[in-house]
């Protein structure tokens, strides 16, 4: 733990480094890196094929509907915890001007929101996706994929 002051004097004891965590694997015969970083008040993850990084999008994870107390609220459907929760909207930070891929970069981050909502109903900090992927039109296969990466790595 490393001992400093917030931007208020306050102490705080945060971890240092922030806590990391990858794994790899092939999407369509590409090798896929997936990596994890988790500050105390972002979660970026990201998502690369040959090294590629070329749009960032971020959601809020902060639900501020009173009247679930600040939870992420899930019906109890299972199949309803596979599609992205309603309350998250992912925005384009930095590139994804081509064709389908702020369409893509949004449903992955909306995905990957959902999962970590899934997992930690209480989950408050922004999520900060970087993906860059080879081709913005992915395969339903594909798209599981990367998926099942990402979930390993949450």
């Amino acid at each position: 733990m490393a001992s400093t002051h917030g931007p208020w004097g306050e102490h705080l004891n945060l971890p240092f480094p922030a806590a990391t965590k990858q794994v790899a694997g092939h999407v369509e015969g590409v090798k896929t890196d997936v990596m994890v970083v988790s500050f105390s008040d972002k979660i970026m993850l990201t998502v690369s094929q040959e090294g590629r990084l070329s749009h960032w999008l971020h959601v809020p994870l902060e639900n501020t509907n009173p009247v679930t107390e600040g939870m992420h609220v899930f019906s109890e459907s299972t199949e309803d915890k596979l599609l992205p929760h309603s309350s998250l909207t992912a925005t384009s930070i930095l590139g994804g001007y081509g064709a389908g891929q702020d369409t893509l970069g949004q449903l992955l981050a909306r995905q990957i929101a959902t999962a970590i909502a899934v997992k930690s109903p209480s989950e408050k900090r922004l999520l900060v996706v970087g993906l860059g992927l080879r081709n913005a039109n992915l395969e339903r296969d594909s798209f599981f994929a990367i998926i099942d990466l990402v979930l390993q790595c949450i």
